[in-house]
């Protein structure tokens, strides 16, 4: 009696929280939902040329071959669908990551029209070009498969392989912003990659003089990730300061920085993830910086475990151009399920 009284007088907050829990699982969810049927629908929507530039084998060597420099690429891009296929790939784009990483990745794609003003090139300029994305799948889209994608162009690599009908690799990926911040015209101050800037400094910022002796490895900043575009991504060393040494505060803000990009990921690969580092020991994480200690000048951080290396540099264009990437030491490309299924076939 009294536990339906008082559920009866709370309805309207129980009602609150369910349909917020509600909001938070579609969020991160169902963005993401199924990448097989969204690429099936893309391809299905193709004719055969095109639909032969965008497909290779899943044991062709283009699949490693990533960038994130404004090159010409494998693929098909945005110049050569249609409208509903623009909208197909989209849908892709969308089943690949979560929803804020999804805008994040349409303002970075967008970003080409203002870095192609603030450098001065004509209209239409090719090499600044928000069209010149680049789609590419490798195999068979299907959930008995294994197969790949890949979507990528100036400061957006996002490389993927998907077994079991559920994404199973989604490294290297590879985030870029130019202008970091917008200097000036109609967005001025926008700022892309704000979190995985503001959140290393405040970690920075929250250490005391010792563990600064310990976390800066370089006086001065690469002018890029030390990882680069390489097939495969090693432990780099020196490590710096490791989680144990941090205290509680200082250890939940890398927790907070680590979830900036463990959380580019739809929820169910993003949990995966996440499981797969605390696995490897969250103990075992370890931060590290380099160059100046204020954003007005080139820094570099490293967040770095046992299977995990996350690289954020900003250097090039007076510390106003990001490059950010994050690694999985035993998976990229999801080279560690294609071992598993090669050693189960023989």
């Amino acid at each position: 009696m009294h536990f339906a009284k008082g559920y009866s007088g709370n309805k309207n907050l129980y009602m609150k929280l369910f349909y917020g829990l509600v909001l938070v699982f579609i969020q991160f969810s169902a963005i993401g939902q199924d990448v097989v049927k969204a690429a099936d629908q893309f391809l299905n929507s193709l004719d055969n040329p095109l639909r032969k530039k965008v497909m290779f084998p899943l044991n062709d060597p283009e699949r490693f071959n990533w960038f994130f420099i404004p090159i010409d690429r494998q693929g098909a891009t945005f110049h050569d669908f249609n409208e509903e296929q623009k909208k197909l790939a989209l849908t892709l784009l969308k089943a690949s990551l979560s929803e804020r990483s999804y805008h994040k990745a349409e303002e970075i794609m967008a970003h080409e029209e203002i870095l192609r003003v603030l450098e001065g090139r004509p209209v239409g300029d090719t090499r600044r070009d928000p069209k010149k994305y680049y789609i590419s799948i490798f195999g068979k889209p299907a959930k008995d498969q294994i197969w790949g994608w890949r979507i990528e162009g100036h400061h957006l690599s996002l490389n993927y392989l998907s077994a079991r009908g559920k994404m199973e690799s989604g490294t290297p990926m590879f985030w870029g912003s130019n202008p970091a911040i917008v200097p000036e015209g109609p967005q001025k101050g926008k700022q892309i990659l704000q979190f995985e800037s503001d959140f290393g400094f405040e970690l920075l910022h929250a250490l005391s003089p010792q563990q600064l002796e310990k976390v800066l490895i370089l006086q001065k900043a690469p002018n890029d990730i030390f990882s680069g575009n390489n097939k495969r991504a090693e432990m780099l060393l020196p490590k710096g300061l490791a989680y144990p040494e941090m205290n509680d505060q200082q250890q939940a803000i890398l927790m907070k920085l680590l979830k900036v990009y463990v959380e580019n990921y739809p929820f169910d690969f993003s949990s995966r993830l996440m499981n797969k580092i605390k696995k490897a020991g969250i103990e075992n994480l370890s931060f590290a910086w380099a160059g100046s200690q204020t954003p007005d000048a080139g820094h570099y951080y490293r967040i770095q475990g046992p299977m995990l290396l996350i690289e954020f540099d900003n250097v090039q264009n007076d510390a106003n151009h990001i490059h950010t990437v994050i690694r999985d030491l035993t998976n990229d490309f999801g080279e560690d399920i294609l071992k598993e299924h090669y050693q189960k076939e023989h």
